[in-house]
């Protein structure tokens, strides 16, 4: 009985009086959220300004991916673009997220083990972020191996 006497008064002090209020939630949540500054433009926003982007996208398999998902969210640049500018992303890190092995993933997801595949060099070195797959075509042709790249970065550890 005591046990009882203690879940109650436990639960009448800890669970917020709003909970319930719809289903298992709390009522005041949906306001919470509400007062909550803007963070993220949506990726009509960055379209609007950033046309070449969008093409660059469209090409390649990131067309589905929001900007603000790699971007950040970037409602007060999309606001003011002068006063505000995007840090520049480190590649290394950001690509990693999604496209570090891990047998978790689909097989058929592009997944790279980053030690093996780019010994820390950034992404972005071989890569165009917007549209990853290196294009080998005769009118955008691969300008270094990944051996000259490396070279080339040594120096500047």
């Amino acid at each position: 009985m005591i046990a009882l006497f203690a879940f109650v008064i436990l639960r009448a002090a800890v669970v917020p009086a709003s909970f319930g209020q719809y289903g298992h939630y709390r009522g005041a949540a949906i306001a919470e959220t509400a007062a909550r500054p803007i963070a993220f433009a949506g990726h009509d926003a960055c379209e609007a300004c950033h046309t070449d982007v969008v093409e660059q996208k469209k090409q390649g398999r990131h067309v589905v991916i929001a900007c603000e998902a790699c971007h950040g969210p970037l409602a007060k640049h999309a606001d003011d673009p002068s006063s505000v500018t995007p840090p520049k992303l480190d590649t290394a890190i950001l690509c990693a997220r999604c496209h570090e092995a891990n047998s978790a993933k689909p097989k058929g997801f592009p997944q790279v083990v980053t030690a093996d595949h780019s010994g820390g060099i950034a992404c972005d070195t071989c890569h165009q972020p917007h549209r990853p797959k290196i294009q080998t075509s005769t009118n955008e042709t691969k300008t270094e191996t990944k051996a000259e790249v490396e070279k080339k970065t040594e120096g500047k550890k």
